[in-house]
């Protein structure tokens, strides 16, 4: 890296539950009265009770604070299946959506508005004006406006086709359709005119309409499969689920049942990853929560069918609210050219000036001589009204010959610029969206120009802000090692010394079931599964089985007697979990919202789910709350190794020894590159589940601050764990990916890359994608304060002088230069983003 260049690698969930979460209360609880903020749910000695704020569980909502009942005036009422009495008071918009930033009427002005912002076009204009007085036409009327109209017509006819490419967009959009009940039967419908409060029929691969709740779908079990790509750009299918009380009900036979359920819910909001709800059936309040929800633009994946209500249409959906129209963009070359503009007409100016003063002088000294001259008459124009008059007396004569001079020099700011520029970019363009070099044939994609008024931009960028997962990356997890029980099983796996193509594989009926994606194990450590023992072993992939939200989909093959179980699930790092414990004989084989079935070792046993705490960014871990076969109640975690270390019991026993293995194999892993969680175990008495379970319902059925409760008992119920071991997950590096950012580097470009991994992991992918080299001197920050991140930002700034590293410097031709690596923790970073320190790291 060259001595202007900053390589960043951040362990930053850290910062994403910093600012997000800091966003969302501060917004939300303006809204809300002080006397509505949370009691705090708490139970037994399940841990401190300064529990930390905030989770998302199975049925959270947004991080408000309060669980009373929110208010008909602060509510939606949505009445399922009937339209015309949820609309009654015409205030909720249909689902047409408009996306142009003109109309017909106000595209002239607004479109002049936009262009006039551009300085050179006020001068233009200032210029054609004086033109038209009679004292001051320097050239013809109508040929000194010519040259502004063309250049401003050109415009406006770019601006208008980009326009007009929205408009058919949105045609199109708002005429799709889909199937809307009615009369009891689903009749096609466009989505322009679909209302809040009808019933939906989605169909696999089709597009969501509109914002809905789920109300059943094909699967017994209510889980319906959405890709949100559109939305936050993840291509992991997310899992959603109905609610057991809908999911039985027939739409069409059962019409007018359904017609008397009233969904509560939110106001429209922006927030795509929060939804709070309910649903009152039968006289009693079912909750509602972002899982229960799919949003517009979300495409159906794997499922069959689904039915939802329209609780949010058109402009009040969330990809709308978050949808702030097509801005008018200027490039850093276009505001450039205002200011050098400015700094001309001021020049300009100056030379005017000189002229007429000079013409001053001129008539000063010629006033007895100029009634002689042909030009001029030296008659004063004030003393008569009547006649025309050539001559208007010296001051007079000197302000038009400075007005006249800025008209004659006019030619010094260049309008043929403006135009010269819009046709480059058109012609800039044309060759970028035809460029062979940047067609991706995977995905049959060419390059896409949607802003033609920054091209120029690509070529002025100095830093570039990546993800690591899914970036940098593959997003294809592969379990690749162990650590259970302190013992290390690593060695095996990585020489593949069980047979790949085999697996592991159970019969049902005649039946082969075998996972779709097969996992390289240790022979050891299968032996010890196979054994059956209730060791320490079966606990960890008992874990890992049973701690996920993955969903197992039979998938049959050309061969009647296989079938293949293919794990579906919001994470790919779940979903190398299943594998992995399937690979080792504890093959995950059903899931419902009540109980999981996992067959172990060829003996199928069922375990009831009896709550689900799902992982969110403060705590960094999951859990699972499960009644086992032998009527045991057992807590299984997973998450970060700092977050589950400590909250593991400190008892001084073997397991002291198993958590200091534990790390120890950890940071091996991690300075290999690999993703590592850690899983843990704890036993709950009888008391303690009673206690939890009823902290559990009081939070999962409040309607507002559900999130935040919930956090709270979570936090309180992952408290005294047995580390039972970690995990290894490999993800590997996309193909170039080295090699690209070698070349950002080589030109000048500063990269930055966003990781939550371990920093140990950080930094491997820093190697391993050559964003670091050994060369380098690495400054790392991990602080906990402002003032220590201030004291090693001034360190490290002293450092940087002392090796000649100069941030705005080109790097020089030998690349011969000193090389700086600058990374920097979560906590750190929050300090630094949050004070005057930033500036001091963009110094780098």
């Amino acid at each position: 890296m060259e001595a202007n260049i900053q390589t960043e690698i951040h362990e930053a969930q850290d910062l994403r539950a910093y600012s997000s979460s800091r966003q969302s209360i501060s917004s939300l609880q303006s809204k809300i009265p002080s006397n509505h903020y949370p009691k705090e749910v708490f139970f037994g000695d399940f841990g401190s009770k300064s529990g930390v704020p905030g989770s998302r569980g199975p049925y959270s909502g947004g991080l408000t604070a309060s669980y009373r009942e929110i208010s008909d005036e602060d509510a939606r009422l949505v009445f399922i299946n009937d339209p015309l009495r949820t609309n009654e008071k015409l205030e909720y918009p249909v689902n047409k959506i408009r996306t142009t930033k003109y109309s017909v009427l106000s595209f002239l002005p607004r479109n002049l508005y936009e262009q006039f912002h551009r300085v050179a076009y006020l001068y233009f204009l200032v210029i054609a004006i004086l033109n038209q007085l009679p004292q001051l036409a320097v050239f013809g009327r109508g040929v000194s406006v010519l040259p502004l109209a063309f250049v401003v017509l050109v415009t406006a006819v770019k601006d208008a086709y980009e326009d007009y490419r929205r408009y058919r967009s949105d045609k199109v959009e708002n005429c799709r359709l889909s199937l809307v009940l009615s009369d009891g039967r689903f009749d096609p419908k466009p989505w322009k005119h679909i209302r809040v409060g009808e019933v939906i029929k989605v169909s696999r691969n089709e597009t969501i309409p509109c914002d809905m709740v789920l109300l059943s779908t094909h699967d017994p079990t209510g889980v319906a499969y959405v890709q949100t790509t559109n939305l936050d750009g993840e291509s992991n299918l997310k899992t959603r689920y109905a609610r057991q009380e809908t999911q039985m009900m027939n739409p069409e036979e059962e019409e007018e049942k359904m017609t008397g359920l009233i969904i509560k819910c939110e106001k429209p909001n922006r927030n795509i990853y929060g939804f709070n709800g309910n649903i009152v059936f039968d006289e009693k309040h079912v909750s509602l929560g972002p899982s229960n929800i799919i949003l517009r633009g979300c495409e159906l994946k794997n499922t069959s069918w689904a039915i939802g209500v329209a609780v949010y249409c058109g402009k009040d959906t969330k990809v709308m609210l978050n949808n702030s129209g097509a801005p008018s963009k200027r490039s850093r070359l276009e505001t450039r050219m205002n200011r050098e503009i400015i700094y001309l007409s001021i020049a300009l100016v100056c030379l005017c000036v000189v002229v007429c003063t000079c013409y001053g002088v001129w008539l000063k000294q010629h006033d007895d001589e100029l009634s002689l001259m042909q030009f001029f008459s030296k008659t004063d124009y004030s003393e008569t009204p009547v006649g025309k008059y050539d001559y208007y007396g010296i001051g007079m004569e000197t302000f038009f010959s400075f007005l006249m001079s800025v008209i004659v020099f006019q030619i010094m700011i260049p309008i043929s610029l403006y135009i010269s520029m819009e046709l480059v970019r058109l012609g800039q363009a044309y060759f970028m969206t035809r460029d062979r070099s940047m067609f991706d044939e995977s995905s049959n994609t060419w390059f896409q120009c949607r802003a033609l008024n920054i091209n120029e931009d690509l070529g002025q960028i100095k830093y570039v802000f990546s993800d690591k997962t899914g970036t940098l990356t593959e997003n294809k997890m592969e379990f690749r090692c162990a650590s259970v029980g302190g013992v290390d099983y690593s060695n095996g796996m990585m020489q593949s010394i069980e047979d790949s193509k085999t697996g592991y594989s159970v019969t049902d009926d005649g039946v082969i079931l075998r996972p779709k994606v097969s996992v390289k194990v240790d022979s050891e450590l299968l032996e010890i599964c196979k054994r059956g023992d209730k060791s320490i072993v079966h606990d960890f992939f008992l874990g890992l089985s049973a701690c996920n939200t993955i969903v197992p989909i039979i998938v049959e093959t050309s061969d009647p007697s296989l079938r293949l179980i293919e794990y579906q699930g919001e994470s790919p790092d779940e979903q190398a979990l299943a594998y992995a414990a399937a690979a080792y004989g504890f093959m995950l084989v059903e899931r419902t919202s009540g109980h999981i079935v996992i067959d172990i070792q060829g003996r199928r046993q069922r375990f009831d789910v009896l709550g689900m705490h799902e992982f969110d960014s403060n705590r960094k871990r999951m859990s699972v709350v499960l009644g086992c076969p032998d009527k045991k109640i057992g807590v299984f975690a997973k998450g970060a190794d700092t977050t589950m270390f400590s909250v593991a019991h400190t008892k001084p026993s073997d397991d002291s020894n198993i958590v200091g293995a534990t790390q120890d194999h950890l940071h091996a892993y991690s300075s290999k590159g690999l993703r590592t969680l850690v899983i843990g175990k704890r036993m709950l008495s009888g008391a303690e589940f009673e206690e939890w379970r009823s902290a559990y319902e009081i939070a999962n059925k409040a309607l507002m601050g559900r999130a935040t409760l919930l956090k709270n008992v979570a936090f309180n119920l992952e408290n005294n764990l047995t580390i039972l071991g970690a995990s290894g997950i490999e993800d590997k590096l996309q193909q170039g990916v080295p090699e690209a950012i070698e070349s950002l580097r080589v030109a000048g470009i500063k990269v930055w890359v966003l990781t939550g991994d371990k920093q140990e992991t950080a930094i491997s992918i820093g190697y391993s994608s050559k964003l670091l080299t050994r060369k380098m001197t690495q400054i790392i920050i991990n602080n906990h304060s402002k003032e220590s991140c201030r004291k090693s930002l001034d360190d490290s700034l002293l450092l940087c002088k002392k090796l000649g590293v100069v941030s705005d410097s080109p790097p020089p031709p030998d690349g011969n230069a000193n090389e700086i690596a600058l990374i920097i923790d979560g906590t750190s970073l929050v300090h630094i983003l949050d004070t005057e320190l930033e500036e001091k790291v963009f110094f780098f």
